[in-house]
């Protein structure tokens, strides 16, 4: 994919396959709703959990976005990068809102109405945001590969 296609296709999704380390360097994976914050992939979870102690230790993360299901539909995103975790209570609040309002199919933050706002802020309080700062992009769509056989 170009860089466009990769920002697009980025911009599509929502949920993203995230791999940190554990303390004996084996694979953490866990799967995430995401939204991308300017060109990072950003995402909150909760401050306790795994992967938040791993990206402590070490901040090295993969992140693969995929989709399709027949193999020439597939096509997706792999990045490699480390991980900024951020702690401040209003950038996690913004990024947490941007993550509800993408894993609800919500036009917008108001969408959620007043019980789903009030949840995000309460969840807010034990949760961690993450921005990935991104070292290395590889990127497939296998849909080029009938086109490619047209012509």
């Amino acid at each position: 994919m170009s860089e466009a296609e990769v920002a697009s296709f980025l911009s599509g999704q929502v949920k993203v396959q995230v791999a940190s380390l554990d303390r004996d360097g084996g694979p953490h994976l866990s799967t995430l709703f995401y939204v991308m914050d300017g060109d990072r992939i950003a995402f909150w979870t909760y401050g306790r959990s795994q992967k938040i102690r791993n990206l402590e230790r070490d901040p090295r993360i993969s992140c693969l976005v995929e989709d399709g299901t027949d193999y020439f539909e597939l096509r997706g995103v792999s990045v490699r990068g480390r991980a900024q975790l951020v702690r401040d209570h209003d950038e996690i609040l913004r990024i947490g809102s941007a993550v509800a309002t993408a894993m609800t199919g919500a036009s917008s933050f108001e969408e959620l109405g007043d019980i789903g706002r009030a949840e995000v802020a309460r969840q807010a309080q034990k949760r961690i945001a993450v921005l990935v700062h991104a070292e290395s992009v590889a990127s497939w769509d296998h849909r080029k590969m009938l086109d490619a056989g047209s012509g």
